[in-house]
Parts: C-alpha cells; structure tokens; sequence
C-alpha cells in the first residue's frame, strides 16, 4: 500500500466505508470470525462437483478454488476509533480449458445445483473464447500431490485476540506520539486470513491456511509559527504472520543508526510512535539537503519499494510481454536482453531472488493458485539478468517446462493470473554492519523508511524518496536532512551497488496491497534485503523552489 492509499483508508470515519468491495466482502460481528466455516469433507465433494461437471462437459482441464477471506481492519485516529471493520467472503471459482481455449465463472452458492451452473457457464464461455483464439493454452506439466494442507506458521492467531486489545495498543501508540511532540497521529491494523481450498484435475486437492498482518501509523507534528507540517510514517513492515508480530520483543529488532529501531520478527509499535514523534518534530528544523552525487546507504524497509518497483515488475512475464501495456506499461527487461545471458542488470555483488516459501514473508504459501509447489529460483545471478517470474501457461515462451509457481488470485470471485512473487536481495557472504558500512562511506545520505516514488511505464527512469535521511560525512553520521530524493534508472542503480551488510541485518518491506491486472486485483508481496550502498547516486532537493 502507498501512502496515498493509506491516508484514504485510515480517513474513512466511523460509518464512510468507501474502501474497494475486494477487500470487505460481507459485513459480519467480530465473534463470526471464529466460525470454523465448511468442512474439509465437503470441500473436497463440492470440488469434485465441478471437475466431474467440467470433464463431462468436455474440457480437457479444470481446477476449481473454494475461498472464504477473512478480514479484520481497525482504524484510530488521536484519542479516538474512528472504525473497526469486519468481513467475510465465501464462494467458488472455476477454471476451464476447452477446445484449447480458458473459461471462468464463480458463484457464492456453494451447492452442487451452483456449482453445476457455474462450471456450465465456465465451459460456454471457453467454447465462446476458442472462436477467436489463435493459439492453444499449453500448459506446463504439474505433480499430482494428492490430499495435503499448508498453514502459515503462527503463534497467535488475530481472531482469538479482543478487538478491544488491539484498540489500545493502537490508542497507546497514538498517546505515546502525542506526547513526544505529534500534534497528529492515526494508525490502523489490517489482518487478513485467506482459507482456500483447491483441486485440479491433474488430482490435487490442497487445503491452506493463510494469515497476514500490518501495523502502521503516520504521525505529523507542525510548527505553528510557520505553519511548515512533516510527517513520519511506521518502520513497520506487512509480515505473514500471527498476532505475535505485535509483541514487541527486543531479541528480534536491531538497533540503527540515531537510535532508528530496525524491526525484524515482532514490532513495538508504541516504541516506534514515540520515536516517529520526535523525527517529524526534528524534520522541522532539519537541513535541506544540497543537490548533488552522494553514496547512499539504504536501510532494507526503504529499499525494498525500490527492488518492488524497479525488479519485481519489470521481471513480471507477462509485462515483459506486453500484457499489461495497456493498464501499467511494459517493461524495459525484454527477452533479447535474457537470451544473450550476459545482461548487466546490477553489478557482481547483486544477487536477486523469487521465493514464495520465506518464511514470515506476506508471499508465502506451500502452494499457489494452480496447485504448483512454490520455491525460490533466481532472477538475477553476480549482476546476470537469469530468468522471469513465470506460470503454468508462460514458462513455454522462455524455453522452460516448470511452472514458477507465483499465480494468485485475490478470492474466489477472481481469475488467477501471474503475481509478483517475494523478490529478494540477497545479503553478502561477509561479516558487515551498518556501523562498517557509515565508516567507509565520505560524502553520503542514510535514508530509512518509504516514501513517495515514481518510476516510467518501462520501470527503467525513476525518482525515489524516504521516510527519514541522515547526512554522512567522513564516515560519520553528522545530521538529519530533509527534501531528499534520488534520480536514476534500474540498470545504472543496480550497477552502482557497492557493498551489502550480511545477514545478520536482514530484514522486509511488504506491499500489503499491490495492484495488477484488469479488472485490478491486489495481492501481498515482501521483498527482503540488508542494509545496501550504492555508489555516487544523483540526489535532488525537493523543496527547493525553482
């Protein structure tokens, strides 16, 4: 979600529910969550009445998906709740290949009698689709896993938590922004289960049980002299995992530099309001920032915005093909570049990786929504553009025979289609800090935290901001700046990549809500990296007035 949409949604008020239907479905009490919902048994049955109706019908493949998305989202603002939303949605979708050609339709009457009308619909609008198709699907061969489950790994599940609790934490870490300095704050807790069941007719039927969380929160403080305002948003990241995340525990957060706590498994979101006040207040004062070519050194919670948008969908299959030109644009990455396997897409030290099995990550699931396992292969390999992010019905064009394993669907009402999945730098081989890597650097900015970004249709030219910025000067922190951004394109950043702190520095960014696709469907992604230099990047005052 970009800040944008995120002052949207938390400014809802207590009865304006004007967030897009895809992410309410139905208004239910908090305590319906609990609801166990259908029985594994039936599932299985009802899935069985699709792929029967389908193969009867003639269709040489199926695969239905059973979804029931739950969602919890609780808004404050200052001393007060300005809303507490609860939904569920519950359906089936189909999926078809007749005469060579996809059919879908969905229903949420999840009976034989539905079920039957709407595969009948799948297949007649398949049978429609194959008049003017010039070309068969082919599909990539996939293992038949039999019956198997997968549940994200969680300690605390958010539906056994009170609603009440989670209101005064966040009420807590609105106090605690208040009174160090905020003269506004709002914040807001989306939690989402996803309970989907799928089957195929190549004989899989897989149970899964997905949990995601975000905490986040903008404060503000204004210098009522000047009436001059800055803001400083949540150091939080959008994690698939249980309520545990809240819990703040201080084994799992890092130190940063002028005292930034770098969270990494659980966050204290108090802890980091009352920090987030104190920076916005000091933003006000701070030094604007000269125009000019500094190394920057780039804390993972903001440079995982810039590999989201300048690797991750440039890599996306189906924008390298143009499928998505009409909606987001294409993609500077083309195939010619990939098939010479000499592309420099960053420099030696720059290792990118997909991998929809991270554990703790917003994209990850044991399967995705064709019943392929997920993994993790490479896209980028010493600087080497290597491959694409590709499925069932793509991965032919690259001269591959194996699903990537990133389709998604964001419910049952949805075709699945390609989504990003987890893009990833990795860290380096060496034992290196954030402390080695202010000490080796002259003329820099630290930057920590997302800010406001915008990239071309191609993902190549882009301008990035950040959340806080901290001038280095003779290896030293000497400063906050402020008005600071970043201009250049993917090909010249990635190969300014100087040096990468290890693992032990180690942390993700998440896009709870990343948009794809028409109609738009959203999904959930993280991107992990430490703490990375980059060498002599053009930075531009932002505040200055020309």
């Amino acid at each position: 979600m970009k800040r944008r949409d995120f002052i949207q949604y938390t400014g809802l008020g207590a009865g304006a529910l004007m967030m897009p239907s895809l992410l309410l479905g139905n208004d239910i009490p908090a305590e319906a969550l609990l609801n166990p919902g259908m029985d594994i048994a039936i599932k299985k049955r009802m899935a069985d009445v699709a792929l029967n109706t389908a193969k009867s019908l003639g269709a040489s493949y199926a695969d239905a998906r059973i979804g029931r998305y739950l969602n919890q989202y609780v808004f404050t603002r200052e001393d007060k709740v300005q809303n507490v939303v609860n939904t569920e949605s519950f359906g089936i979708g189909i999926r078809v290949i007749v005469n060579g050609t996809w059919g879908f339709a969905s229903t949420n009457s999840v009976t034989e009698d539905g079920i039957k009308k709407a595969t009948d619909q799948a297949v007649a609008i398949a049978k429609a689709n194959s008049k003017i198709q010039k070309e068969e699907v082919k599909l990539a061969p996939v293992k038949s896993h039999g019956e198997v489950s997968w549940k994200t790994p969680i300690k605390k599940d958010f539906k056994d938590v009170p609603v009440s609790e989670k209101v005064d934490l966040l009420l807590s870490a609105n106090a605690a922004a208040l009174e160090n300095g905020a003269n506004y704050v709002n914040s807001g807790l989306f939690m989402v289960n996803e309970q989907k069941y799928f089957a195929s007719t190549d004989g899989s039927y897989i149970d899964q049980d997905v949990h995601r969380i975000w905490p986040t929160f903008t404060v503000t403080a204004i210098d009522k002299g000047t009436g001059k305002f800055k803001s400083r948003q949540a150091m939080s990241a959008p994690m698939g995992m249980g309520y545990e995340y809240m819990d703040g525990l201080a084994s799992e957060k890092l130190k940063g530099p002028e005292g930034l706590n770098l969270y990494r498994k659980s966050y204290d979101i108090v802890e980091d309001a009352t920090l987030a006040a104190k920076q916005a207040k000091a933003r006000l004062t701070a030094k604007s920032v000269e125009a000019g070519k500094y190394d920057l050194v780039l804390e993972p919670n903001h440079l995982g915005l810039t590999i989201h948008e300048s690797v991750g969908h440039p890599l996306e299959l189906d924008r390298v093909l143009g499928y998505e030109a009409n909606y987001a644009g294409t993609s500077f990455a083309t195939l010619d570049k990939w098939k010479t396997k000499n592309f420099k897409y960053g420099s030696d030290i720059v290792n990118l990786v997909a991998d929809k099995t991270q554990v703790g990550s917003l994209g990850a699931v044991g399967y995705d929504d064709e019943g392929v396992k997920t993994k993790k292969w490479d896209l980028v390999r010493n600087g080497v553009l290597t491959n694409y992010q590709a499925i069932r019905d793509q991965v032919h064009m690259i001269d591959q025979n194996e699903s990537h394993g990133c389709c998604y669907s964001q419910s049952w009402n949805d075709v699945q289609f390609q989504r990003m999945p987890n893009v990833s730098l990795e860290p380096g081989k060496e034992k290196y800090s954030i402390d080695d890597m202010i000490k080796d650097v002259e003329k820099g900015i630290y930057i920590a935290g997302r800010g406001s970004y915008s990239i071309d249709q191609q993902r190549y030219n882009f301008q990035f901001g950040g959340t806080v910025f901290y001038e280095i000067k003779n290896g030293k922190i000497v400063g906050m700046l402020d008005d600071v951004a970043y201009q250049s394109n993917t090909q010249e950043f990635w190969n300014s990549c100087a040096k990468i702190c290890d693992k032990d520095d180690y942390r993700m960014f998440g896009s709870f809500f990343d948009g794809k696709g028409q109609p738009s469907q959203i999904s959930a992604v993280s991107h992990g990296s430490s703490t990375t230099r980059f060498n002599g990047v053009n930075v531009i005052n932002t505040g200055r007035k020309i």
